[in-house]
């Protein structure tokens, strides 16, 4: 017969005496319980085996579906199966059964047995007190950029003069010698003026750049690099003055690294217009030496050559070469030895190793925002030149 345990208890009801026992689909059809019909069914002993039991069964179930009285809900899902199917059945192994438990029982011992004491958020606070000290809720103060601007502006270019380039300019590059005067010089204005930062660096390499030569060394150093700009700016005028003579320069001159890592840049420099020439701003009292005006790309700059050891890909990592060319540009634009303005700048870091030279041009608008920091560093140099010569009163 089939096992029958898992119908539950529902199946052990039994129809009340005297009532019909008969088992034809009129009687079946009156049915409302499930259970009753079950056991009526096991009760006639009609069926040779369990199989056809099982069809006349489901045979009942398919009649008593569309039945009035047969319950509107599903009932529950009962699974039939045999004794011999389930004992059949592999049983799944665990796969930590197969790992050896002695040889790790020391270990699960000694981590059981260690219990910390529970974390809270209070003691968690008062941990990082204690490590970090107390928590301040105070939020740092902004530092307003926008508030710093100029208290003396003045113009970068100057409306007076034309952007043109004049037709009567000298096919021979302005050359002006610098003359010692009073006034500061752009490069003595930027190194007194440099933020603590840059101050602090500054030290730091020269720290480290003694402890490795010595200080014999390191003056010896910096003499070489003097030196090679130097040469730098000699070859660079050789090339871009082609009828100045140029004998007794030497000819190692030509082909140092500097040279072939700017030649990229060469090509598209033309029209020459000063070299190696003094400015001088007559209203905001500051004078420089310029390397270089011409145009580049068909746009009249103040180019400044600079050598490096190290790559400089970024206008950023040019430091405060960008408001030295600004400051150059300013000035010529107001100096009267020079009849022509110029609106764009142009940095280009060569390298000793004859990698491609980086150039850095700054148009208009980016040479207008170099300007005002330019005018602030101006202004600290002359507070502090101020603060100097009041203190011996």
């Amino acid at each position: 017969m089939l096992g029958l345990s898992c119908l539950g208890a529902g199946l052990n009801s039994r129809p009340k005496r005297g009532t019909d026992e008969s088992t034809g689909p009129e009687r079946l059809l009156g049915l409302r319980d499930l259970s009753e019909a079950w056991w009526l069914l096991r009760k006639t002993k009609r069926t040779q085996d369990w199989k056809s039991e099982m069809k006349a069964f489901q045979a009942v179930c398919r009649q008593l579906r569309p039945s009035k009285g047969f319950p509107g809900e599903p009932a529950p899902r009962m699974n039939f199966f045999t004794s011999s199917y389930c004992f059949g059945r592999k049983k799944k192994m665990n796969p930590y059964e197969e790992v050896d438990q002695g040889k790790y029982s020391d270990l699960v011992r000694s981590v059981l047995s260690c219990r910390g004491s529970a974390q809270t958020p209070e003691s968690l606070f008062e941990e990082d007190a204690l490590l970090y000290g107390p928590v301040s809720k105070r939020h740092p103060p902004k530092q307003d950029k926008e508030a710093k601007v100029p208290r003396n502006w003045f113009p970068i270019f100057n409306p007076e003069r034309d952007v043109r380039p004049d037709a009567s300019d000298p096919s021979v590059p302005l050359k002006i010698p610098l003359q010692k005067k009073v006034i500061p010089s752009v490069t003595r204005i930027l190194q007194h003026t440099m933020t603590p930062q840059q101050v602090f660096y500054l030290e730091r390499w020269k720290q480290r750049m003694v402890l490795e030569l010595g200080e014999d060394g390191f003056a010896e150093y910096t003499s070489n690099i003097f030196l090679q700009g130097r040469r730098f700016h000699e070859a660079l005028e050789s090339i871009l003055l082609p009828q100045v003579n140029s004998q007794g320069r030497g000819e190692d001159l030509l082909e140092c690294g500097y040279i072939e890592s700017v030649q990229h840049v060469l090509k598209d420099v033309s029209g020459v217009r000063a070299l190696e020439s003094a400015v001088q701003h007559e209203t905001l009292k500051y004078a420089g030496l310029l390397d270089c005006v011409a145009e580049y790309q068909g746009k009249l700059c103040v180019i400044d050559w600079k050598t490096s050891e190290k790559p400089k890909p970024f206008l950023r990592n040019t430091f405060d070469n960008p408001l030295q060319v600004v400051a150059y540009v300013g000035a010529i634009n107001y100096d009267a030895n020079y009849s022509f303005q110029v609106q764009c700048g142009l940095i280009v870091v060569a390298y000793k190793d004859g990698s491609p030279a980086h150039p850095h041009f700054m148009d208009a608008e980016l040479c207008a925002q170099y300007w005002a920091k330019w005018l602030l560093r101006l202004e600290e140099y002359t507070e502090k030149k101020n603060q100097n010569v009041q203190k011996p009163d």
